[in-house]
């Protein structure tokens, strides 16, 4: 993989950071992720557990629906993730899971161009860089509603 730009670390640094707020009681599992918008700005998530399982939420989601609040969906223009075991045990890249690649892939149809998503490690220089196209191949997404152009 080609080497980070400084925006990129910088992004990757954020997901990073993102992690010391997950509230993750029941996996021990924590997710930070964070956006860079159109200019420059940063939003992270972190993931938030809940005792109904069904109603955690991903630290992507978090993150993109912060971006919404703040009517900037379509401004976002890259992601970056990272996760591991909460007792630092994981040295490994996580990608998205499946829903968070569908909110994803709903966030760049607004954004009308490709998002780059930034895969990394929690610590250490392991990162790796995915187009949605790659992650979630045939995406339904509201061109399959008759919804945009």
């Amino acid at each position: 993989m080609s080497a980070l730009s400084t925006e990129e670390q910088a992004l990757v640094a954020a997901a990073r950071g993102a992690l010391a707020h997950a509230h993750a009681p029941y996996s021990r599992f924590a997710v930070g992720a964070a956006l860079r918008l159109t200019d420059g700005k940063i939003l992270t998530g972190s993931n938030f557990e809940n005792a109904s399982y069904g109603l955690s939420l991903c630290a992507e989601t978090v993150a993109i629906a912060s971006a919404n609040a703040q009517g900037r969906l379509r401004d976002i223009a890259a992601i970056a993730v990272t996760g591991g075991p909460m007792d630092g045990g994981g040295d490994a890249v996580i990608t998205p899971c499946g829903r968070c690649r569908q909110i994803i892939k709903e966030a760049q149809d607004m954004a009308g161009r490709p998002l780059a998503i930034l895969c990394a490690a929690p610590s250490g220089d392991a990162v790796r860089r995915f187009d949605l196209d790659y992650l979630l191949p045939d995406a339904f997404g509201p061109a399959n509603l008759g919804i945009g152009g």
